[in-house]
């Protein structure tokens, strides 16, 4: 029996993706051909939805109607709406949106396979059909979250913190080595809470010795990490092993301790600047990625501005910012009322943004002269696109190469790459060898 063809749609976050990916591999595995986000007319679409905050929640739903409208229009055969959105407005989904033939939370990807006349194949819950380039991949280690920051709706989504014994990472490890992933990204919702439920205590330095040992993956990456009780020997693992990138990304999310308290983040200003100064003192040459979060509920002018002044001291490598949106069901929107105007909240945000732009532009400015091992991503007509170690997919800088006749480049190789002019957010440079 010829199988439809199935388009899925993954929005959101990595670890939307890699459940996309895991779903894919099941649907080849039962005879079906499967794209990542090829907009070609194929009768089957899936859309992962994302619920996290306001804006992607709305990104979810348009592209839902936008799919949901091909459907009226003939142009496929059958839409499924899965992930954190579907979870969390199941009813309402199926309400408004009688087009989907089938809503279904993060954690029902046999119920829909099964709706597709399709196995699960559980010996093969390792495998992926990676929707990245064939080189990076992300590995994530856990599932939900036990934390109960104030303003965040991930545990009411995806439930309470579960760890994925450590011989499973291993196993996914292989596959992906053996699939010629050079980088591997680890990912959960919160990576240092790893193995509580399991073994009582954080095994993420374990994860890492596991992972790095055997030499596999040039790059291993650490995302979100949690600052409120940072395991340390983390920080001695990643400064003894070198495959082990210099890069970490910690949310802080804000250094006022009036507000630290209201988002009930276990941490206070104090403990902070403590878990950046030894991190830096054990691994000096470390890349910090942050997230701060502008205009929770109570962040006076005066907590803004000594957040301004934490960013400006601590000169961040990477940093983004998120604006408060009120979540249902969470502690801020059930305690705390929304009293920030959004114009402010934009304000607040865009200001520390221009900070940022002109320390990362300084620390860009630092760089030129020097050579770097720069990982190939994609190339186009003029130019290739790789990243320096300092530098994760999809959200940090990227390296600039432009296309000569003399140089033959490899998208997913390593070269070392000398750096000629910078950018607030890019680099330039040229390939003096390889790596």
């Amino acid at each position: 029996m010829k199988r439809p063809g199935v388009n899925i749609v993954s929005l959101g976050c990595a670890k939307n993706l890699v459940d996309s990916e895991q779903l894919s591999r099941q649907l080849t595995l039962n005879g079906y051909d499967v794209a990542f986000e090829k907009p070609d007319e194929r009768e089957v679409v899936i859309i992962n939805t994302c619920g996290f905050i306001n804006d992607a929640k709305q990104e979810s739903i348009e592209t839902i109607l936008e799919y949901a409208r091909r459907k009226t229009e003939g142009k496929l055969k059958s839409l499924y709406v899965i992930g954190c959105l579907s979870q969390r407005y199941k009813t309402e989904l199926e309400q408004e949106i009688p087009e989907a033939d089938g809503v279904y939370g993060v954690y029902e990807q046999e119920k829909i396979l099964k709706d597709l006349n399709a196995a699960y194949y559980g010996n093969y819950s390792y495998q992926r059909n990676l929707a990245t380039p064939k080189h990076y991949a992300y590995l994530k280690i856990a599932e939900g979250c036990d934390r109960k920051c104030s303003f965040c709706s991930i545990p009411y989504i995806k439930g309470s913190y579960r760890s994925k014994p450590l011989e499973e990472i291993e196993r996914e490890a292989g596959y992906l080595s053996e699939k010629g992933v050079q980088e591997v990204n680890l990912i959960a919702q919160d990576l240092t809470y790893y193995g509580y439920d399991l073994y009582k205590k954080s095994k993420l330095s374990e994860v890492l010795e596991t992972l790095s040992v055997t030499d596999t993956f040039p790059w291993i990456r650490l995302l979100y990490t949690y600052p409120a009780g940072f395991p340390e020997k983390v920080i001695h693992t990643m400064a003894r092993q070198s495959n082990i990138s210099s890069y970490l990304d910690i949310p802080f999310q804000h250094i006022s301790d009036k507000v630290l308290k209201k988002m009930r983040r276990g941490i206070n200003s104090k403990q902070t600047y403590k878990l950046i100064d030894l991190i830096r003192k054990h691994i000096p040459e470390i890349t910090l990625r942050t997230t701060l979060l502008v205009g929770h509920p109570g962040e006076t002018e005066e907590d803004f501005r000594h957040l301004m002044e934490f960013v400006r001291e601590v000169q961040f490598d990477r940093l983004g910012v998120f604006v408060y949106s009120e979540e249902e069901g969470t502690y801020s929107a059930l305690h705390y009322e929304d009293d920030i105007p959004q114009h402010i909240k934009e304000q607040r945000s865009e200001e520390i943004m221009q900070l940022q732009q002109d320390i990362s532009y300084r620390k860009n400015l630092g760089k030129i002269g020097k050579t770097f091992s720069v990982l190939i991503d994609r190339e186009d007509e003029q130019y290739y696109y790789g990243r320096t170690e300092a530098d994760a997919p999809e959200v940090d800088n990227e390296v600039i190469i432009e296309k000569t006749p003399d140089n033959s480049i490899a998208v997913g190789n390593f070269y070392r790459t000398k750096i000629h002019s910078a950018a607030a957010y890019d680099l330039f440079g040229e390939v003096v060898g390889h790596h």
